[in-house]
């Protein structure tokens, strides 16, 4: 192409050259006509003056037409020069690759339809819309063009598409550069066997005899060459991609393969598959056929050949003659089937329980004989107890004795993972049913802490019944205690989560745990190294400490054993630890873990999945809540981590922990190296107008009393539409309220709805919400800023002491 374009510009210099020539042969032509002319005249008319005349005419119109004559030329020049790149470009649109001219100047002069097509318009090179600084590659090579003659430039990125560019200087002058553009192919060994099967290959293994076609992994025809479109269809250039391979062949009870179309009595065919992927099970493949002449393998050893390739495959395999006797079985078979290496089963129903056996052996026998048919039949193995497995059933031809191929999985894997996502699913479901009500029980423990503080008020110690009271609170906060358990089993309590090393808390923990334990119990600690951060509750790490180390003591007491021993562990779980784990459940990445062994009478099999169940309890009545796990698999979810518990009966338990690694923040790498600033006692007492919201008559009341005994002047409302009421009417007489405290759970208008209204008009109003559920809960529904959360149940203190910091901050 290159040649071709310097060609085209040498014929144009050519062709302007040729043009100059005729003007000046044209004007000599002219000069000896008009000498003969006047010659011709004087010698008729013999008249000087008349003669002239004629002379001075004929020098006019020659001045004319000379003036005239270079404007003329440059237009035929330049009507030369747009016929010349017309017709450049018209070869240029032929070629495979992008091309493009540029001259001295940059300029784009010409450039063909691939190019245009590749870069979206007739962009100029090196500014086409190139990745990965493809432009200054071009760039390159347009310069060592310019000085050399060539230049190149190699994968250049646009989109998903890679091109190789050559430059090449051109023209008479060397005024031109030519630029060349050619697309990386890769290698596609599908698109290759297609374009083969469909081109001229396809026609010679046509001539051949030999039928091609390529199907996908679907088993769809992706191409066919002519003779198997003929045999196929009777039609030579029917259209068959995307039709189903399989429909256009058939197999007698022999075995043998016949085409479709061809009948009953047609020729045998025989089948060669070749997998273009080998990667994939089901994968693309290329399928050659010839007629068979008859030379059919011998049934005996085709199949000694099928029995030694299902002895490879992983899939549980076996053969069967028309009776139900078993031919033969893989290993597959035998480790899902439970048969030992010395037992020999006679019959597939030998291996079921004893209500399946006849299934099974009229199953066998139904499609021994008819037509290959397959089908699923659910039984369940005598080794397996009561989860059935699917039995695969074909009946199969042309194998001799060989009637039925059975085929079975193992799925114990899916069995346990089903019974994963059910308890998984069962704990959602009972962690909702908790955490709603420990919502309705926070309200009412509420009421009660709050008359009793108000009670408190009123009563000096010694009085008959201050003892009384304090009594009675002290139950309810025992009562809170339990809502606080159940709230951390369905997740929705509130943390105050912090960035910390694992061992820190576990050291924190152990002097409290040892003397919670027997002196006969040992406890053992060890810290792995390089452990990574963790950000969770201190506090409720404790609690999870707490509560495995008591479980762990109460199971080796139970077990009759005189001491025992309790293993704390903490190590470090990279990635590559996890993958090796293959776990369904815990995502690959990086962890601290935690990991507590007792060795007590460890867990049966039909309780493991029971034992994070809240009120679910082993132990005797009166001396356990069931609420100690449940705590635990609820604090570990809520803090991001996942817990597991293993166990054998008579060899102990352990309970591995596993808290994914925090990566901090520059922000929260200078908080942590702040200093830890006093803390001043909180001042109670106070002034201003308050506007509480609360549907709940008893919390409302005794709100209300707590702020009202503190200084606060309140407005009560029962939901968001008649707090917003309230808010109006005071607007009305020139007065705003300092502050709204109010519930999030309410009737015909919830608190968030109500306080985006309040913020329209009234931007800057602090809020404070209060709520029986888990802050991190409601912050996702909470869509707004600068706003406070008070947990219930809280004490009159509490509320009083949250209104405060809340107006001394808002005052500053």
């Amino acid at each position: 192409m290159a040649s071709e374009a310097r060609d085209n510009i040498g014929l144009l210099n050519q062709s302007t050259q040729k043009t100059a020539s005729d003007v000046r042969l044209r004007g000599l032509i002219l000069v000896v006509g008009i000498l003969s002319s006047l010659g011709l005249l004087y010698w008729q008319v013999q008249s000087t003056a008349l003669l002239i005349a004629f002379a001075a005419l004929t020098l006019t119109t020659a001045a004319v037409v000379y003036f005239l004559r270079p404007q003329a030329s440059v237009v035929d020049e330049e009507s030369a020069l747009v016929a010349d790149w017309a017709v450049t470009r018209l070869v240029a649109d032929q070629s495979e690759i992008g091309l493009a001219i540029t001259d001295r100047a940059g300029r784009l002069v010409c450039a063909n339809e691939l190019f245009i097509k590749w870069f979206n318009g007739p962009a100029i090179p090196p500014q086409l819309p190139l990745q990965d600084g493809g432009n200054e590659l071009l760039a390159t090579a347009g310069r060592d063009a310019w000085r050399d003659g060539r230049g190149y430039a190699e994968g250049l990125k646009r989109g998903v598409a890679e091109y190789n560019a050559k430059v090449i200087r051109a023209g008479q002058g060397d005024e031109y550069l030519l630029w060349q553009f050619k697309p990386q192919h890769r290698n596609d060994v599908l698109d290759d066997t297609i374009r083969m099967v469909g081109g001229a290959t396809g026609r010679a293994l046509s001539e051949a005899g030999v039928l091609a076609t390529v199907i996908g992994g679907e088993g769809r025809i992706r191409a066919s060459n002519q003779g198997f479109a003929l045999r196929a269809t009777g039609r030579e250039d029917a259209n068959i991609s995307g039709r189903n391979f399989i429909n256009f062949l058939r197999s007698d009870d022999k075995g043998t393969i016949f085409f479709e179309r061809d009948g009953r009595h047609g020729t045998p065919v025989r089948l060669f598959h070749i997998p273009l992927d080998r990667s994939q099970e089901k994968g693309p493949a290329l399928i050659l056929l010839i007629d068979d002449d008859g030379g059919m393998v011998e049934r005996g050893k085709a199949l000694e050949q099928v029995e030694s390739m299902l002895s490879l495959l992983p899939l549980g395999l076996a053969l069967t003659d028309r009776d139900g006797r078993f031919l033969f079985f893989n290993n597959a078979f035998a480790k899902v089937a439970g048969v030992r290496e010395e037992e020999k089963p006679l019959y597939p129903g030998d291996l079921m329980i004893r209500d399946d056996k006849s299934a099974v052996a009229d199953a066998v026998r139904r499609y021994a004989s008819g037509p290959s048919l397959s089908g699923d039949l659910a039984v369940r193995l005598r080794s397996g107890g009561e989860d059935p497995v699917a039995l695969g059933i074909a009946g199969i031809r042309g194998l001799g004795d060989a009637a039925v191929l059975l085929s079975i999985k193992d799925n114990s894997e899916e069995t346990k993972l089903k019974s994963q996502v059910a308890q998984a699913t069962k704990m959602q479901a009972v962690g909702q049913l908790a955490g709603g009500v420990a919502h309705d029980f926070n309200n009412i423990l509420t009421a009660i802490i709050g008359h009793c503080d108000l009670m408190l008020l009123r009563h000096a110690p010694g009085d008959s019944d201050y003892d009384d009271i304090q009594q009675v609170k002290n139950n309810s906060n025992r009562a809170a205690g339990l809502t606080r358990q159940l709230l951390a089993f369905s997740r929705q309590q509130t943390l105050r989560p912090q960035i910390l090393q694992l061992p820190d808390v576990v050291a924190d923990v152990s002097n409290l745990l040892k003397r919670l334990l027997d002196d006969s119990i040992e406890l053992e600690v060890k810290h792995g190294r390089n452990l990574g951060l963790v950000r969770a509750d201190p506090g409720q790490l404790e609690q999870v400490i707490i509560n495995l180390g008591v479980n762990a003591r109460d199971a080796i007491g139970s077990s009759g054993a005189k001491g025992g021993k309790i293993s704390i562990t903490t190590q470090a779980v990279a990635a590559s630890d996890v993958r090796a784990l293959k776990s369904d459940i815990l995502p690959v990445g990086d962890y601290t873990a935690l990991f507590v062994t007792d060795t007590g009478k460890g867990i049966a099999p039909e309780l493991i999945g029971k034992i994070f169940e809240p009120f679910f309890t082993t132990k005797e009545v009166g001396k356990g809540t069931g609420l100690g796990l449940s705590t635990v698999y609820g604090i570990v979810k809520q803090s991001g981590g996942y817990i597991f518990a293993d166990s054998k009966p008579g060899e102990g338990a352990t309970f591995s922990i596993y808290l994914p690694v925090h990566t901090m923040s520059d922000q929260e790498t200078a908080q942590s190296v702040e200093p830890l600033k006093a803390v001043a006692k909180k001042e109670l007492w106070g002034s201003g107008h308050i506007l509480l919201v609360e549907d709940e008559d008893m919390v409302r009341a005794v709100a209300e009393r707590a702020l009202t005994r503190q200084g606060y002047t309140v407005v009560t409302a029962s939901d968001g539409e008649e707090g917003l009421q309230q808010l109006e009417a005071l607007a009305e007489g020139e007065e705003i309220f300092d502050m709204i405290v109010s519930d999030v759970v309410m009737p015909n208008m919830d608190g968030p709805a109500m306080a985006k209204q309040v913020r329209e008009h009234h931007p800057d109003m602090p809020i404070l919400f209060m709520s029986g559920y888990a802050e991190e809960q409601l912050r996702k529904s909470i869509d707004l800023d600068n706003v406070a959360f008070l947990p219930k149940p809280f004490s009159v203190a509490q509320i009083a002491e949250a209104v405060g910091e809340i107006l001394a901050e808002h005052a500053k």
